[in-house]
């Protein structure tokens, strides 16, 4: 552990508790891809297999049940909430997300670590989580309606990623033969995604104006 892991964690607990308090305070998940976040489920459902049977530290423990309750809690709010379920945007949501699984499933097959069922499974969850965020980045682009909150939540997301980077070149240079490729490549795609909206947020907060994508 480390100051930039701790901070990225945090940071990524930060993003979940922004959007369950959109969801949950105000009733509305208006700008939210009910897309992402199901990518998200799966991405925690498969990295998290050894919950129960790998225990490192009851920290780790703790962030993979927050990380995993959440997720599914989230899915459920925008599926059924009898209110948030009504400001779903489902006409513009419209990503074939399911469509990035196989593909990811795929070259998780290829290129992993080692060939054991978790190994596999926690290279596919890589892999998926880096395109994850894709459905709501194209939602925020097609509605150009980005509340504080949906900002926030996309911000905290991108600063994660770009936390954990730092994490990573901090214990390449302290830790002795800390190389994980498949990690690196696929956290730093995922960081580039976020680069187009960075700079439109940072944009709008210099010029203190809404926050709009690019359609």
């Amino acid at each position: 552990m480390n100051i930039f892991r701790l901070a990225g964690d945090m940071t990524h607990l930060a993003s979940v508790l922004v959007l369950l308090l959109k969801i949950h305070t105000i009733k509305s998940c208006a700008g939210i891809s009910l897309k992402t976040q199901e990518l998200y489920t799966i991405v925690f459902a498969t990295r998290y297999l050894d919950l129960f049977t790998d225990y490192i530290s009851l920290y780790n423990s703790l962030m993979k049940i927050v990380f995993l309750a959440s997720s599914f809690l989230i899915v459920w709010y925008i599926r059924h909430h009898k209110t948030v379920r009504r400001s779903y945007d489902k006409d513009q949501d419209t990503f074939r997300h399911y469509f990035l699984l196989l593909p990811c499933f795929f070259l998780a097959l290829l290129i992993h670590e080692r060939f054991t069922f978790k190994a596999v499974m926690w290279t596919f969850s890589l892999y998926l989580e880096a395109i994850a965020i894709l459905p709501q980045l194209v939602l925020l682009q097609r509605t150009r309606n980005i509340d504080n909150l949906t900002g926030q939540y996309v911000l905290l997301l991108g600063a994660y990623r770009g936390l954990y980077i730092l994490n990573w070149i901090y214990r390449y240079f302290t830790e002795p033969h800390f190389v994980h490729w498949i990690t690196w490549i696929s956290g730093l795609v995922q960081t580039l995604l976020y680069a187009d909206f960075f700079y439109y947020y940072f944009q709008s907060w210099k010029n203190n104006s809404k926050l709009e994508l690019p359609a």
